[in-house]
């Protein structure tokens, strides 16, 4: 239309197939250039002190630092005992030229060369560090799981909280320890430490599982637990006796002993010291 913007005219796809040709082999001459200038009998420069070897072999060791920084420290790890890149290689299931790279990052910028250089795109929001508490915090017990004591009924931590970790604990529960992440974000933290997330399964479910295979009408936790005080008062047990063995009394098990032995449960040992 005249006096309208000029459009360009559009590209031959037999140009657009040549020009990424072109840049395909430019990479592939910048990448042998590179390898080319990187000697093949490369190794680990000595620790500087004990302390750096320290650290090293540690973190080779670690179960609970993130993967790719393990990797690399065990390359570091095994030059330094004696291996050569292509064996490195072979036994942690890579190739040479990356062990070269490692080890030529470790030579440069010791501890820190082991970590990935800051890119130019969008920077990462968790540090390695904080990637690895995450990880940690994994392992430990959740604060509302039961948990067996010395004396008395088992007790959690804070039972209003989560019994097991799930992707919303895990982000409060770092949130409370300074660390800032969401749920997408854990779940991708877990999966490249090749970890798979499982639901948890709830009593519900595990109960309504049971009475399908048994051929029986469907029941809630909380109708076993009335169906079983029936059971202790039918064989003449008092109210207080049938709370103790359903968790709303804590008297001593003597009591506790005589309900379970009357209903057909499994009697526990007696306990000694309770007539003491």
């Amino acid at each position: 239309m005249p006096g309208g913007p000029s459009l360009a005219p559009p590209l031959s796809p037999r140009l657009v197939h040549r020009s990424s040709i072109a840049v395909q082999l430019m990479l592939v001459l910048v990448a042998r250039e590179k390898e080319a200038a990187m000697p093949k009998l490369l190794c680990a420069r000595p620790a500087v002190d004990a302390e750096e070897e320290r650290k090293i072999r540690k973190l080779a060791a670690s179960r609970h630092a993130p993967g790719d920084w393990i990797r690399r420290a065990r390359m570091v790890a095994r030059s330094w005992d004696g291996l050569r890149t292509g064996a490195i290689a072979a036994e942690l299931g890579g190739h040479p030229q990356t062990v070269r790279e490692r080890l030529a990052r470790f030579n440069a910028a010791g501890l820190g060369g082991l970590g990935d250089r800051p890119g130019a795109g969008r920077k990462r929001r968790l540090t390695e560090t904080e990637r690895g508490r995450i990880l940690a915090l994994a392992r430990t017990t959740p604060p509302g799981r039961l948990m067996p004591q010395r004396e008395g009924l088992p007790r959690a931590e804070d039972e209003a909280r989560d019994a097991h970790w799930t992707l919303d604990a895990l982000v409060a529960a770092a949130a409370a320890r300074g660390v800032t992440v969401g749920r997408s974000q854990v779940r991708r933290i877990f999966r490249a430490e090749g970890k798979r997330w499982r639901r948890t399964r709830s009593w519900d479910a595990l109960v309504a599982q049971r009475c399908a295979a048994a051929a029986v009408p469907a029941l809630s936790p909380h109708d076993s637990r009335r169906t079983t005080g029936g059971d202790i008062r039918d064989a003449g047990h008092d109210l207080a006796t049938a709370q103790q063995l359903g968790g709303h009394d804590r008297r001593g098990a003597r009591a506790g002993a005589r309900g379970t032995g009357d209903c057909g449960f499994p009697v526990p040992a007696p306990d000694d010291t309770a007539g003491a």
